[in-house]
């Protein structure tokens, strides 16, 4: 066998182990229960998780609409620097839940008064001006901005097979055998009740990597889900507040 051949193989078969002992997940930051034994990230664990808004509705993209050039250099002409007053209300949406993450509200009422507002797409979401009615709605409340903000945990789990005391069954399930990485990402859009300008921002992501035993895997995982969303909460409050406060 060739060389080349001989590193292919390898590789493939070093790729082969790193799958049976570790794997992938994503789940958002509105669905972030713990998944259970299944393993099943993403699905609903909750009744009131339908899903996640997306860009287009809130930012009130149609590709319906043909697009010409007069209009994109009509919305270069008519766009102005956004502002956020601080202690100014704010209507606060966090895509897929009914209401904003306790944490995020903390974080954010120590420069704005947020206003929460449901994140939950609607069935008529996409037959409708739903961006329309979402600045309607802040209208009406005497909020001039709206914060929407979309997350993910991304997961990877290792089998720290060498560590397990196999000869202690009783004690075997509380020696961590598990590693277990999580990162998360937050995507944030600011929109102009007004005029429906909008700019969106992305804070940087947080990593986490914490060990688990069989009887400690729900709480291990949910305490670093708690502790990254209040990071990258934080953090998001802080862009938005250096970024266009006045």
């Amino acid at each position: 066998m060739r060389v080349p051949q001989v590193i292919a193989v390898r590789a493939a078969a070093g790729l082969c182990l790193l799958l049976l002992v570790s794997g992938c997940a994503t789940r958002s930051i509105s669905d972030s229960g713990y998944p259970g034994d299944s393993g099943r990230y993403g699905r609903s664990h909750g009744m009131a998780y339908q899903g996640e808004l997306t860009e287009f509705n809130v930012l009130g993209i149609d590709t319906s609409v043909p697009v010409t050039d007069e209009a994109i250099r009509a919305a270069l002409d008519s766009r102005q620097k956004m502002t956020v007053a601080r202690n100014s209300s704010v209507m606060l949406v966090q895509s897929g839940a009914m209401i904003p993450d306790e944490s995020m509200v903390k974080a954010f009422s120590q420069y704005y008064q947020p206003i929460a507002f449901s994140g939950r797409p609607e069935a008529s979401q996409g037959k409708t001006n739903y961006a329309g009615h979402l600045r309607l709605a802040a209208a009406r409340s005497g909020t001039e901005k709206i914060m929407v903000y979309w997350g993910i945990l991304e997961s990877g789990r290792e089998n720290l097979s060498t560590k397990v005391v196999s000869w202690v069954p009783i004690l075997g399930a509380l020696v961590p055998d598990e590693n277990q990485r999580m990162r998360i990402r937050l995507k944030v859009a600011l929109v102009d009740v007004k005029t429906g300008q909008w700019e969106m921002f992305s804070p940087e992501p947080f990593e986490d990597v914490d060990f688990s035993s069989r009887g400690s895997r729900a709480a291990t995982d949910q305490a670093q889900v708690a502790l990254l969303k209040d990071k990258a909460y934080r953090a998001a409050v802080m862009q938005l507040f250096y970024k266009f406060s006045t």
